[in-house]
Protein backbone atom coordinates (compact mmCIF):
# COMPACT_ATOMS: atom_id res chain seq x y z
CA UNK A 1 0.00 0.00 0.00
CA UNK A 2 1.37 3.39 -0.95
CA UNK A 3 0.41 6.72 0.54
CA UNK A 4 0.60 10.13 -1.08
CA UNK A 5 3.66 12.17 -0.08
CA UNK A 6 1.67 15.41 -0.56
CA UNK A 7 -1.53 14.78 1.43
CA UNK A 8 -1.15 11.34 3.07
CA UNK A 9 -4.16 9.73 1.32
CA UNK A 10 -4.00 6.16 0.05
CA UNK A 11 -2.90 5.80 -3.56
CA UNK A 12 -4.32 3.38 -6.13
CA UNK A 13 -2.72 1.85 -9.19
CA UNK A 14 -4.04 3.13 -12.53
CA UNK A 15 -2.38 2.40 -15.86
CA UNK A 16 0.97 1.56 -14.24
CA UNK A 17 1.23 4.67 -12.03
CA UNK A 18 0.06 5.34 -8.50
CA UNK A 19 -2.67 8.00 -8.27
CA UNK A 20 -3.80 9.76 -5.09
CA UNK A 21 -7.44 8.96 -4.17
CA UNK A 22 -7.93 12.51 -2.86
CA UNK A 23 -9.55 14.34 -5.80
CA UNK A 24 -8.32 17.70 -4.48
CA UNK A 25 -4.69 16.49 -4.52
CA UNK A 26 -4.41 14.42 -7.71
CA UNK A 27 -0.71 13.60 -7.17
CA UNK A 28 0.85 10.76 -9.13
CA UNK A 29 4.06 8.79 -8.67
CA UNK A 30 5.79 5.83 -10.22
CA UNK A 31 4.55 2.48 -9.03
CA UNK A 32 6.97 0.74 -6.68
CA UNK A 33 7.17 -2.65 -8.44
CA UNK A 34 9.15 -4.25 -5.61
CA UNK A 35 6.45 -3.23 -3.16
CA UNK A 36 3.68 -4.32 -5.54
CA UNK A 37 5.10 -7.84 -5.76
CA UNK A 38 4.76 -8.31 -1.99
CA UNK A 39 1.09 -7.33 -1.78
CA UNK A 40 -2.10 -8.37 -3.46
CA UNK A 41 -4.44 -5.72 -4.87
CA UNK A 42 -8.09 -5.94 -3.91
CA UNK A 43 -11.20 -4.35 -5.31
CA UNK A 44 -13.29 -1.81 -3.46
CA UNK A 45 -16.27 -3.07 -1.51
CA UNK A 46 -19.62 -2.46 -3.15
CA UNK A 47 -23.23 -3.42 -2.74
CA UNK A 48 -23.93 -6.20 -0.26
CA UNK A 49 -20.40 -6.08 1.20
CA UNK A 50 -20.85 -2.60 2.68
CA UNK A 51 -22.22 -1.96 6.15
CA UNK A 52 -24.41 1.13 5.94
CA UNK A 53 -24.88 3.02 9.19
CA UNK A 54 -25.79 6.53 8.07
CA UNK A 55 -29.29 7.99 8.28
CA UNK A 56 -30.40 6.92 4.78
CA UNK A 57 -29.10 3.35 5.08
CA UNK A 58 -31.35 0.50 4.00
CA UNK A 59 -31.49 -1.95 6.91
CA UNK A 60 -34.24 -4.12 5.45
CA UNK A 61 -32.98 -7.63 4.81
CA UNK A 62 -30.21 -7.36 7.40
CA UNK A 63 -30.13 -9.74 10.40
CA UNK A 64 -32.97 -9.37 12.93
CA UNK A 65 -32.50 -8.90 16.67
CA UNK A 66 -35.24 -10.08 19.01
CA UNK A 67 -33.41 -9.24 22.23
CA UNK A 68 -34.08 -5.47 21.99
CA UNK A 69 -37.11 -3.26 22.57
CA UNK A 70 -37.73 -0.01 20.70
CA UNK A 71 -38.16 2.85 23.17
CA UNK A 72 -40.47 4.69 20.76
CA UNK A 73 -43.09 2.03 20.01
CA UNK A 74 -42.26 -0.97 22.22
CA UNK A 75 -41.75 -3.34 19.28
CA UNK A 76 -39.34 -6.21 20.06
CA UNK A 77 -37.76 -6.77 16.63
CA UNK A 78 -35.16 -4.65 14.86
CA UNK A 79 -32.80 -5.04 11.94
CA UNK A 80 -29.17 -4.54 12.86
CA UNK A 81 -25.66 -4.17 11.48
CA UNK A 82 -22.41 -4.48 13.40
CA UNK A 83 -19.42 -2.19 13.01
CA UNK A 84 -16.14 -1.88 14.89
CA UNK A 85 -16.24 1.78 15.97
CA UNK A 86 -13.64 1.68 18.73
CA UNK A 87 -10.26 0.07 19.22
CA UNK A 88 -9.76 -3.54 18.19
CA UNK A 89 -9.82 -4.71 21.82
CA UNK A 90 -13.27 -3.14 22.41
CA UNK A 91 -16.55 -4.86 21.49
CA UNK A 92 -18.26 -3.80 18.24
CA UNK A 93 -21.25 -1.46 18.08
CA UNK A 94 -24.63 -2.72 16.87
CA UNK A 95 -26.76 -0.27 14.88
CA UNK A 96 -30.51 -1.00 15.05
CA UNK A 97 -33.59 0.03 13.06
CA UNK A 98 -37.01 -0.84 14.48
CA UNK A 99 -39.04 -3.04 12.13
CA UNK A 100 -42.25 -1.32 13.24
CA UNK A 101 -41.61 2.44 13.40
CA UNK A 102 -38.16 2.82 11.78
CA UNK A 103 -36.49 4.42 14.84
CA UNK A 104 -32.70 4.05 14.81
CA UNK A 105 -30.36 3.59 17.74
CA UNK A 106 -27.06 2.04 18.59
CA UNK A 107 -26.26 -0.57 21.20
CA UNK A 108 -22.97 -1.10 22.97
CA UNK A 109 -22.02 -4.52 24.33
Amino acid sequence: MQFCDDCGSMMVSRDGVMVCRNDDCGATTERDEELAERFESTTEQTGEELIETEEGANFEGKPTATDVVCEACGHDEAWYTIKQTGAADEPPTRFFKCKECGRRWRGYN
